[in-house]
Order: structure tokens, then sequence, then C-alpha cells
């Protein structure tokens, strides 16, 4: 066995909320035999087996018993390119942002406006991630996961995933799969999505009047820089609430007393309000208990001051969303997962 398990490890280091917790076990997965081996080695422990990305979606409110294996495997490979569009495919371990880069330089478009998200390739698809337009579902070519009750491989196509705004398969199925890499149908002509607008800002005051995918990439970065805080400064795990999706009655009857209600029109009939404006609207922007705290540029994002627990923050989350729900009659849900 190549597997290397270490017991009593601090999961600080691999949250980006630098919340402190303890995993009963710890391992690194280099590559598929390693990730089987995890699931060997849990069994043998009698111990669950959590599976961990780059920990950035993620909120720890006690020390972990089980054995918790990140995800370290890498390779980026190119597997069709016929000259205008081409398969690319990660290891589930490659780091998000830095593959997004590497896409980028290979002259391929598709991934620039998921620019600067944390996390890991492999994460990607449980949330079904997306960003200024765009989501993993619009650029996905498949997956390849490992079945845990089956013990087997499994390809998974576009329809197989049920994608859903922040939500798969794999996020409703929690645990059964382990993604171990994910293709990307990317182009060699980049048809750029530019509807958000501080992304046409941002090139316009720059004087980028016929952008390309890469500087669509740049603004993206600038503007999420400027609005989110660096996780390795300021512990955080991005955006903490889903946009909440409403009918359109309430949100007629939401405008009749805040004409600056911002929601967006949906294909369903629904309206996506934007949970950062009902919060703000709330009062908790910049709200600060202790080391837990709503951000004081984006009230959509908690952050932990220092040493604030994983217990702290979800019961500021729950005061927010108690708070919302109260005076908006809209119901927010959290995000990241919750160990």
């Amino acid at each position: 066995m190549t597997l290397i398990v270490e017991r009593n490890r601090s999961l600080k280091p691999f949250n980006t909320f630098a919340i402190e917790a303890g995993a009963a076990y710890f391992a690194e997965a280099r590559d598929d035999q390693e990730v089987i081996e995890a699931l060997h080695e849990a069994q043998r422990l009698g111990t669950p087996l959590q599976v961990l990305g780059g920990g950035s979606n993620l909120v720890l409110t006690s020390d972990v018993d089980a054995l918790v294996l990140r995800m370290t495997s890498r390779g980026i490979r190119v597997l069709e390119d016929d000259g205008k569009r081409a398969v690319i495919e990660a290891e589930a371990g490659e780091p998000w942002h830095p593959f997004v880069l590497h896409s980028l330089e290979l002259g391929l478009s598709g991934l620039e406006n998921l620019s600067l998200i944390p996390g890991t390739v492999g994460a990607a698809p449980i949330q079904n991630v997306g960003a200024y337009g765009v989501e993993i579902k619009d650029v996905f070519a498949g997956l390849t996961a490992l079945d845990r009750e089956s013990g087997r491989l499994v390809e998974f196509d576009l329809q197989d995933c049920e994608f859903g705004y922040r939500d798969s398969v794999f996020k409703r199925q929690a645990g059964r799969y382990i993604i171990l890499r994910v293709r990307f149908e990317l182009r060699r002509t980049a048809e750029l999505k530019l509807e958000y607008g501080p992304l046409r800002q941002w090139l316009e005051q720059h004087g980028i009047q016929s952008p390309e995918a890469i500087d669509v990439s740049r603004a993206v970065c600038a503007i999420r820089s400027e609005k989110l805080p660096n996780p390795k400064v300021l512990g955080n795990a991005g955006s903490f609430f889903k946009n909440p999706l409403v009918a359109q009655s309430l949100a007629d009857s939401l405008r009749e007393h805040y004409p600056d209600l911002v929601a967006f029109p949906q294909e369903t009939g629904e309206l996506k309000l934007a949970a950062g404006w009902l919060i703000e609207r709330a009062g908790w922007k910049g709200y600060r208990k202790g080391d837990a705290g709503v951000h004081h540029l984006q009230a959509l994002v908690l952050v932990n001051y220092g040493q604030a627990s994983g217990q702290q923050i979800l019961e500021l989350a729950e005061g927010i969303r108690a708070d919302v729900a109260d005076r908006f009659g809209v119901q927010l849900e959290i995000e990241p997962n919750v160990i």
C-alpha cells in the first residue's frame, strides 16, 4: 500500500475558513489506486471516509471522526481538438484557478468567467460552480467517478449529473461518488459571456473594446479581488448563501416596499433574488460577533476574523436566515457543506 495515513491531523490548513478542527485519520490520494486504498483502509479501521477537495466550500463544526481523504491528484491533458473545439481533462486534485489559466494559455475559452474561484477541479461539478453568467454545466463534457457502493469506476455525461442551480446528483447523493477527473468542452473561437454589468464596465474603463477570453479572466479576477476577501488573509468560504428563487407574486409584493429590489427573471417564471442585497438591506453587512462576522464589502460572505469556530459561523448564519425570513418572507439556503 502506498497510501500514507496519519492520526489526529489538524484540518485548519485544509479549509479556507481556517477553522481549527482535527481528523481522527488523514491521508492524501495522488491517484485512483490510493483512493481505492483509502476506501479499504477506512473499512479496516471501521471509520467513515470523508473526501476533501480544496476545503473552500466547507464549514467544520467539530473534529471529524473519520478518515479524511484529501484529493491531491494532478494532471491536465487535451483529449480531442478539431481546431474549433477541444475536450480537456483534469484530475480532481488540480487547483481550479491555475487550471482555468492553463486552458487560456492553450488558446481555449469557456472557463474565463470562472476565474479566481477557490477549490479544486473535482469539487466544481458537485456545486455546479458558477459565476458571472457561466456554470460548470455550460462547458461540461463528462467525468469519471468511483462509485463507493459498487466499487466500480463510472462515467457521467451531462444528463447523468442532473445539474441545477448550485446542485447536482453528487450533492444530492452526498458521499456515494468520489470524482476522479473531469472533462470540459472548450472553444478555440471565444463566445464571450459579458451580460454581467460590472464585467462590461471594467472592460470599458480599461479601454478594451474587443475583449478576448484572457481580458475577461483579468476583469473577473479584478472584480472578485475588490469584492471578496482573500481566504489566505481572512478566513471565508466565498458566497455563504444561495441566491433564492421566489415566485413572481412575492417579488412583486417586495418591490412595492423595496423598489430597488435586485431580481433576475428565470426560464421557470420564478425570479432569482440577490441574497447579498437581502442581507445588506437587513442591516447585517459588516456585522461582527466575536471572531465571526459578515464582510464589510460583501454581505454574502461570512468571515472568520481569527478564532471563530464552525459552530459560531453557523449560529451567525442562522441569525441572518431568521431575520431575512422575518423581514422579506424569503428562505435563504446555506451554500457550503457543513461537517
